[in-house]
């Protein structure tokens, strides 16, 4: 079935990009996690920060109410007061909980319930696509961040540069089958 196709790839979507995040966060030390490449832009810690109040505040309750929280204050999302990489990760951690709390217990029926984000409606399939796209953007930053601070000693999280015939070469020796990319993670 369709809808329950689209909660099994839109779990593992997000289960790929926390993955990918992840990745770069473990590669990275505190300091280069909180460096600034000009003023007034976003460091890793910040966008992860801000990806995890946004992730809290949709995802808690999600449901039942709207999901930009009263207690949400996105302005100090974009303030780095992250002491210790483990405190960032911690945190990281903690908003993709709350996301995957939410969205692994839905079922089908669910997929065209409204629920609200700061007074839009939108259906509960609308959210999580809304919610995807923002965190694949996120994910996208940290990841050009990570490679920009580490330069030759960065650990590619895709097909490196190259290696595209190998890869290719390696996925056409299997069997044609119905499978998620991500499974061969």
């Amino acid at each position: 079935m369709m809808s329950t196709s689209y909660l099994q790839s839109i779990t593992k979507q997000f289960e790929y990009y926390k993955s990918l995040g992840d990745t770069v966060i473990n590669q990275l030390s505190i300091d280069e996690l909180k460096k600034e490449f000009v003023e007034d832009s976003n460091s890793i810690s910040i966008i992860v920060k801000h990806m995890a109040g946004n992730m809290l505040s949709r995802w808690t309750n999600f449901l039942t109410e709207d999901g930009e929280k009263e207690w949400r204050h996105r302005d100090s999302e974009f303030e780095d007061n992250f002491q210790t990489k483990n405190e960032l990760q911690e945190y990281w951690n903690k908003g993709w909980t709350c996301l995957f709390d939410a969205v692994k217990p839905l079922t089908e029926d669910d997929l065209e319930r409204i629920i609200y984000i700061r007074n839009q409606g939108h259906t509960i399939t609308e959210a999580i696509n809304r919610q995807l796209a923002h965190y694949a953007y996120h994910t996208g930053q940290l990841v050009f961040l990570g490679k920009l601070l580490k330069g030759n000693d960065w650990v590619s999280l895709s097909i490196p540069k190259g290696k595209s015939k190998t890869y290719n070469q390696e996925k056409f020796s299997k069997e044609k089958g119905r499978r998620h990319f991500t499974d061969d993670l």
